[in-house]
């Protein structure tokens, strides 16, 4: 999708510790990046001022699916854009798009989808995302994002 459909990238720069031994980023950091770029997302959006963490009134989401794009190696020290938008919000579930890019604007490196379910407590089953969470991410994307049953 084009850069322009994300309203939210984080800067990071990558350090020695995510590289392998072709001083590549090492595949599995790319998920932790997406973590790292949801983290802010909901920061941006707002999700930490209005719940706390942990504990009662938190909203517990569990990740059920990640996936992973490949599409250029990320270098040691680069700085790359963390890109990430809410895509759509099902019944009980988010799924979450993500791009990573390097300095030029076009300079996609790799792309991903992320859902994650909500449950109601740490070991529960999935339930329906609270409207609270849905009005805010709707309000932070300026769109829908509610996925509606057909009648």
């Amino acid at each position: 999708m084009p850069r322009e459909d994300f309203r939210f990238a984080f800067k990071k720069r990558v350090r020695f510790a995510e590289i392998d031994a072709q001083a590549v980023v090492f595949n599995s950091r790319y998920l932790e990046y997406f973590d790292i770029g949801i983290t802010e997302y909901w920061r941006a959006a707002g999700m930490y001022d209005k719940t706390p963490v942990t504990g009662e009134g938190a909203a517990e989401f569990h990740v059920a699916k990640a996936v992973v794009e490949f599409r250029a190696p990320i270098l040691l020290d680069e700085e790359i854009d963390i890109c990430v938008r809410c895509a759509r919000i099902g019944t009980s579930s988010m799924t979450f798009a993500f791009e990573l890019h390097g300095a030029g604007h076009d300079d996609l490196r790799a792309s991903g989808e992320e859902v994650s379910v909500h449950v109601a407590e740490v070991r529960g089953r999935p339930a329906p995302v609270p409207d609270w969470v849905v009005a805010l991410f709707e309000a932070y994307e300026g769109r829908a994002l509610r996925e509606r049953k057909a009648a």
